[in-house]
């Protein structure tokens, strides 16, 4: 369950990105939306940290084996 939840987050963070550069990039959208668009990347960027720290977490070292 814990693989599938991180997948989600992964997924979504990856879409999020894709949006906020069409944004910037492309300057569509309203950029009336930036505040909302900067809480969810500070959002996603979270969840992304956790994975990858609980994924580092997963894997042995040499001291661990």
């Amino acid at each position: 369950m814990a693989d599938r939840i991180e997948a989600d987050q992964l997924d979504a963070a990856s879409k999020l990105l894709k949006h906020t550069l069409q944004v910037l990039d492309h300057r569509t959208g309203d950029f009336n939306e930036l505040p909302l668009l900067t809480a969810q990347l500070a959002a996603a960027l979270g969840d992304v940290l956790r994975v990858a720290t609980s994924r580092g977490m997963r894997l042995a070292t040499p001291e661990h084996l």
